[in-house]
């Protein structure tokens, strides 16, 4: 609350009383009274009915008791304060069939959510994989993966592949003539499979056919976790179009390898998976 004098130069709220204002209330307060002149430099005393004109002289003013004066502020707050109680418990009331339909309904997932930066996308992939029982399905885009990372895959990999999960890998040509991904391949588990193709489309992950991870950004600082189950089986269809074009590359399945020097065994292979292929070029 704002007020001002004639001049428009006194202004201020009464819980922020000035000095003035304050010294000459508690004046009139001790004495009963206080002659209106002297009131001129605190007008804020009139405008917030601190004083008020003494009934047998005009020159002078009389205080309103501080507890009247406070009694007066506070009843429209005390007023309102109750006014929003009962509006508080009336939406209390109203909502409570709602939430109780609501508890018993199946927490809510996301069907898209935003992961900014690796560590995130990285801790999203890893929940993804280690809920993972049946399947993994990767397109990885790009060249032959470091040694750093191929060891770091191999022992991913392998803890997958232990649990039962097959995996199956798309790489580019490319990787055929890196010897390291040769050597990872062969001392993976069972339940790989590599193809590849001279390009694929961007990097992405399917985790049980359920939960799927494709870059946001082509810097691949941002990925998006895509849990809607149309999504989802849309980029099975696509990963499975390409699937039926590629080369086989590598297998170590469940079933019997083919014959040393066929088309599917005699190329070297990539880094069939690695978590940390998400952040590497």
């Amino acid at each position: 609350m704002d007020t001002s004098d004639s001049k428009g130069s006194h202004r201020h709220g009464i819980t922020e009383l000035c000095d003035a204002g304050q010294h000459l209330y508690a004046s009139a307060l001790r004495s009963g009274r206080i002659p209106r002149s002297e009131v001129e430099p605190a007008p804020c005393l009139m405008d917030f009915a601190l004083l008020h004109p003494d009934p047998d002289d005009a020159d002078w003013l009389r205080p309103v008791p501080p507890s009247a004066a406070l009694a007066q502020r506070l009843h429209p707050i005390e007023r309102e304060i109750q006014e929003r109680r009962r509006h508080s418990l009336q939406l209390t009331e109203s909502f409570e069939p709602f939430m109780d339909i609501s508890a018993q309904d199946p927490p809510t997932t996301h069907a898209i959510t935003v992961l900014e930066g690796g560590t995130r996308i990285n801790a999203a992939i890893d929940v993804a994989t280690a809920e993972c029982r049946t399947e993994v399905l990767t397109v990885q885009p790009g060249g032959a993966r470091s040694e750093d990372i191929l060891s770091k895959g191999l022992e991913r990999g392998t803890a997958v592949v232990n649990r039962g999960v097959s995996i199956r890998t798309l790489y580019q040509h490319t990787v055929r003539h890196h010897h390291g991904t040769f050597a990872y391949a062969e001392r993976l588990a069972e339940g790989v499979e590599i193809r590849t193709l001279e390009e694929l489309v961007q990097r992405m992950l399917i985790f049980d056919r359920t939960v799927a991870f494709i870059p946001a950004q082509d810097d691949l600082t941002v990925a998006l976790e895509l849990r809607h189950p149309g999504l989802v089986s849309y980029l099975i269809a696509v990963f499975e179009q390409l699937w039926q074009r590629a080369t086989p590359c590598w297998r170590t399945s469940r079933t019997p390898r083919p014959p040393q020097g066929s088309a599917e065994s005699s190329a070297p292979s990539p880094n069939c998976w690695s978590r940390d292929t998400w952040t590497t070029p």
